[in-house]
């Protein structure tokens, strides 16, 4: 099992910043990738960025050059940090983890972008 725990989301204007955290813990060691969807109100989930154990990264066209997903293996620890927000990245933004086995989700943390 792997326990996720998203911090970091709040409201903020367009063209600020936003950092994301995803703190993992249990049997961390099976984990392969992490990743950040979103959902915004009435559609569906979507990938925001993803990480590979490796270090390998992968972006949403929607939010390439504007958002950077980075990993701290020692805090086991993903981060997101989000610029020159638009209100079109509003939504509620889940933490994945990725094991052989399984998939894992975290709570969600609300992201309020204003124009």
């Amino acid at each position: 099992q792997v326990q996720l725990v998203e911090s970091g989301g709040g409201l903020v204007q367009a063209g600020g910043s936003l950092r994301l955290s995803c703190a993992a813990s249990g049997s961390i060691f099976n984990i392969n990738a992490m990743g950040w969807y979103r959902q915004a109100p009435g559609k569906q989930r979507e990938l925001v960025a993803s990480i590979t154990t490796g270090g390998r990264s992968n972006y949403a066209d929607s939010v390439k050059g504007r958002f950077t997903i980075s990993r701290d293996n020692a805090k086991n620890t993903v981060y997101l940090q989000m610029n020159s927000l638009k209100p079109e990245d509003t939504g509620v933004y889940y933490c994945k983890a990725d094991t052989t086995y399984s998939k894992y989700w975290g709570q969600g943390t609300q992201v309020t972008v204003s124009s």
